[in-house]
């Protein structure tokens, strides 16, 4: 199943709960605009080359269009929308004033020197600047994007604006960055969890982890994680994977991977094949790395009891289904790891009053957004009787088609999808 397929699988799944129609339903699921564009530039070594990018802008009811920029080999139209559409229900769902949006370039980033991809970066400016904005869309880091990146955009949007920093979030602090932006995703997940697991009546300490994908997203979970007394017993990247029973020690760990450029070779525990990382003994497991990695064939073998989406899309429905039959608990995606796009937002207020916050500030906030979310969809949960996810997703589109209604843009009564407060 295609990424897009299995985005409005879970979408429609929603709709029909809310009972919204099919009308209704297909506004809300096409994206306003798709762009493809060539970037073409000279190599170092003098040859040219073309490097194919998009932006997808899936929704603006409820204000700009929010969405990371992606440089992978694999990103394509159909991802690319996907990724779209679901930054559209996850701004919806921390209930913050954006619509959706998501980009990339059809490249390689490790095969690319640092000026080949400054290069290629101020060319897809060049063919994007009059669509993206701090009140048009806003994009952000992402898979092979960094601050240096965003760095670059901001520079070359300005050459054609004047200086505009809030062009783009996830920026270098001497450049208008947040404070706390490069641990966000991660701390935003952890605080999930500690919700989730209150719920259940259990303590982050009283759990064992495992993580697949020890880039921004999971080397920041495993060391909030750690902080707070869980035991992550494995690791996964591109490299391979590790286990130990007793517990990974973290801090060493990261220090390890920064100097080996992964965590192959680690000797403080035992190597195991990648592909085993879902199947480890462990209470939660949390898929940080690609997408549709639990799928039909894989879910099966999952032995957690909590599943925790620090990834995007890191769920097939059939393997969802799976889980929902089993009675597993799957923290989707669209709220798990909103912490990243929570930050965002206040980097682009930062920028617009041209006020710095401090990091504790920008911390108690995430805390506050996601915890805030989470009682959202829990009293969705209870008012519609469903799972998780078929919950953010309704409160994403309720409050998504109201605001659409309340700018006049369809019919009024869509106002009515957003269940009534409890007393």
């Amino acid at each position: 199943m295609r990424a897009s397929e299995a985005t409005r699988y879970y979408f429609s799944r929603a709709a029909k709960r809310l009972g919204i129609g099919q009308r209704l339903e297909r506004i809300l699921v096409a994206p306003r605009r798709e762009v493809k564009v060539e970037c073409t530039i000279e190599r170092d070594n003098g040859e040219l080359a073309t490097y194919v990018g998009f932006r997808v802008q899936h929704d603006n009811s409820r204000g700009p269009m929010k969405g990371g920029l992606r440089y992978h080999p694999d990103v394509d139209p159909d991802e690319v929308n996907s990724l779209a559409s679901l930054m559209t229900w996850k701004t919806a769902v921390a209930n913050l004033p954006y619509g959706g949006a998501k980009g990339g370039i059809n490249c390689d980033p490790t095969q690319l020197s640092y000026s080949e991809l400054q290069r290629v970066t101020r060319a897809f400016v060049d063919n994007i600047h009059d669509i993206i904005g701090p009140t048009l869309d806003v994009p952000a880091p992402d898979m092979g994007t960094n601050a240096q990146t965003m760095a670059w955009i901001v520079d070359q949007y300005s050459k054609y604006h004047g200086w505009t920093p809030q062009v783009v979030t996830g920026k270098p602090i001497d450049l208008g960055g947040s404070e706390g932006r490069e641990a966000a995703t991660g701390r935003g997940l952890v605080y999930a969890i500690e919700a989730l697991l209150t719920d259940h009546g259990k303590q982050i300490s009283d759990m064992t982890y495992a993580i697949q994908g020890f880039g921004n997203v999971g080397s920041w979970t495993a060391r909030f994680l750690n902080a707070e007394g869980g035991k992550v017993v494995a690791v996964s990247d591109a490299g391979g994977a590790i286990y130990n029973k007793g517990g990974i020690d973290i801090e060493d760990l990261i220090n390890f991977s920064m100097v080996r450029g992964g965590i192959s070779g680690f000797t403080h525990a035992e190597a195991v094949p990648a592909d085993s990382l879902l199947a480890t003994e462990c209470d939660v497991l949390i898929p940080a790395a690609l997408g549709n990695v639990l799928t039909q064939e894989t879910a099966p073998s999952v032995r957690a009891k909590f599943i925790i989406e620090g990834a995007n899309g890191p769920t097939t429905p059939e393997a969802d289904e799976y889980f929902i039959k089993e009675g597993m608990i799957v923290l989707p995606d669209i709220f798990a790891n909103a912490g990243g796009v929570i930050v965002s937002y206040f980097e682009w207020v930062q920028n617009v009053q041209q006020f710095r916050w401090k990091e504790d500030r920008v911390n108690a906030e995430l805390k506050t957004l996601m915890l805030d979310a989470y009682a959202e969809i829990k009293r969705t949960v209870k008012h519609s009787h469903s799972d998780l996810r078929t919950a953010a997703f309704q409160l994403a589109i309720s409050r998504v088609a109201k605001a659409a209604a309340l700018r006049g843009l369809e019919n009024e009564s869509f106002c009515m999808l957003v269940p009534p407060k409890s007393p």
